[in-house]
């Protein structure tokens, strides 16, 4: 069965409302020996989500280091344990020196990992576009939660238990 357009935008609106409210992401990067580096980035989504993920970073940072030779391919993993919700994003990774994009994501408390706010000529944007991403959401309702509980009880039926876990595939 092949997704319709209205399915996919409303999977990727469940993706961004599961990342926007998430503080911080974990992003991995490629080595130059070709091992994994993973930092947490603090998140910074725009108001719309248009397939790309946006994070402050400074130009001088070992990541941009590893975007810039050719390491481009990237995973931003999100986690909200509170909500029961997972996010892995697979994407590519670009610097974007835009003013206007920067003013539009800064916020104040950006300042604690760069005091010299946005006139720092060492702040830069990392973009992230986005090629698949899967989350898992069992995020629901006190009384969802009871009738997977009891369903899962009584008929041995754990699906209730699971949530639900999309793969979805942009690029």
């Amino acid at each position: 069965m092949t997704a319709t357009n209205s399915d996919k935008e409303k999977d990727l609106e469940k993706l961004f409302k599961i990342i926007h409210n998430v503080k911080y992401a974990m992003l991995t990067t490629v080595n130059e020996d070709g091992t994994l580096h993973s930092r947490p980035m603090i998140n910074k989504q725009a108001d719309s989500f248009h397939g790309e993920l946006w994070f402050f970073t400074q130009r001088s940072a070992h990541k941009v280091t590893e975007v810039k030779k050719g390491s481009e391919e990237v995973n931003v993993s999100y986690a909200d344990p509170e909500n029961q919700s997972y996010v892995s994003i697979s994407g590519r990774a670009d610097l974007v020196d835009d003013h206007t994009k920067k003013k539009d994501l800064w916020s104040d408390t950006l300042k604690v990992w760069f005091p010299k706010g946005l006139d720092d000529p060492d702040v830069t944007l990392l973009r992230i576009t986005i090629i698949e991403a899967e989350y898992w959401d069992s995020s629901t309702t006190v009384m969802q939660k009871l009738y997977g509980l009891a369903k899962a009880s009584i008929l041995g039926d754990h699906t209730a238990l699971a949530g639900e876990n999309k793969k979805l595939v942009l690029n």
